[in-house]
């Protein structure tokens, strides 16, 4: 009895010197309790696929009784509302590609005529299909509002049917919509990590103070850990981008130099927040709990597992100072959509905007962080 209880109570004294190791200390604390806390109202608010504000345009070119009716009942959901009435078929593609409608509905001339005879009344709902989350999600609520109008017309009438056409996502894979981003997300992670642990390992070993004291100011040495990172990610993401685009078969419509030019302001912009922890972190250890605690609510928040526009107004505010968000948009527009510079230009100002502030944030941090 006696050579079992020994080794139980050495157990039980090791667990108990662990957790006055892991509670003992505010910062420890913080550390483990408040990344759940934060990562599960971040899950609730931000990682949804339900549709609660789909902005939708429409094309009406019947304008008769009908179609006023079955725009009532779209209108009259909670989901829907409309953004645009449109004049003419030349209108739709600026709707789609502005991001301003996520889908059109295309009501054609003869509508009325149609029912009236009897006939099939073909309705087209364009989507967006760069989110095929969300797009087929609107296209099963478009779907159900036409089946419950068919329903009001009785037996006498084949009714409406629907033709859905999916731009830059024809078939609405997920894959296409998800894969894209992952040029950036994937890369992104290891990259943030090795610029947050450049610092903290010279740190942590003693050697960084031996760095200062050389003739390099802090902006050389910025730049030299800030380069090899920045190479790293643009080798990561090219490796993604040649799987997506020959393993996984998705075409591309845009232009390969503009990708990278974004890819690389993106790049810039996540080495520099990853070197500013670095700057901020005494050891290794501190470096990766601050690179991991962060990386989880850039994710969510980037609108790579839903729409920055379904999340909460205060999240969608956050975003703003989240690089991924902005590097994953560009990435998605330029690859399926074909955007040019003149369409994703408005999403480099941000990212130059972090640049300019935690590059220099972390120079001065070299120099001025006590060790």
């Amino acid at each position: 009895m006696a050579s079992l209880i020994l080794p139980l109570a050495q157990i039980a004294a090791l667990v108990r010197k662990e957790f006055l190791a892991m509670l003992g200390d505010p910062a420890s604390r913080m550390i483990l309790f408040l990344p759940a806390l934060l990562q599960a109202l971040l899950f609730g608010y931000g990682a949804t696929y339900d549709l609660a504000d789909a902005p939708y345009a429409v094309l009406d070119q019947s304008r008769s009784a009908a179609s006023t009716e079955l725009l009532a009942r779209l209108d009259g959901t909670r989901v829907f509302h409309r953004a645009a009435t449109l004049a003419s078929p030349a209108q739709i593609a600026e709707m789609i590609d502005g991001n301003e409608a996520l889908l059109v509905l295309s009501i054609p001339s003869d509508f009325q005529e149609r029912l009236n005879a009897g006939q099939p009344a073909p309705l087209q709902v364009i989507l967006d299909g760069r989110n095929s989350s969300t797009a087929g999600s609107a296209a099963a609520y478009v779907g159900a509002i036409v089946a419950g109008y068919n329903a009001s017309l009785g037996g006498a009438s084949p009714g409406i049917t629907i033709e859905r056409r999916a731009w830059f996502n024809p078939n609405l894979e997920s894959r296409w919509n998800m894969m894209p981003g992952l040029i950036a997300a994937l890369s992104m992670l290891q990259t943030l990590l090795i610029a947050a642990l450049s610092v903290a390992r010279e740190r942590e070993q003693g050697t960084f103070d031996q760095l200062l004291v050389t003739p390099l100011t802090p902006m050389q040495i910025l730049v030299g850990k800030a380069v090899p990172a920045i190479l790293i990610g643009l080798l990561q993401s090219t490796i993604i981008f040649l799987i997506i685009r020959f393993w996984f078969q998705i075409p591309m419509n845009g232009s390969v130099w503009l990708l990278y030019l974004g890819l690389l302001t993106f790049t810039i912009a996540a080495v520099g927040v990853g070197l500013s922890i670095s700057a901020l972190s005494l050891t290794m250890q501190q470096a990766m709990l601050y690179t991991f605690l962060l990386i989880m609510p850039l994710m969510l928040l980037s609108g790579l597992l839903t729409p920055v526009k379904n999340m909460p107004q205060a999240l969608q505010i956050a975003t703003i100072a989240n690089p991924l968000r902005f590097g994953m948009d560009i990435v998605r527009r330029v690859y399926l959509e074909g955007a040019g510079m003149a369409d994703i230009g408005p999403q480099f100002v941000p990212l130059l905007a972090m640049t300019a502030i935690t590059l220099p944030l972390a120079a001065w941090l070299f120099r001025n962080r006590l060790s």
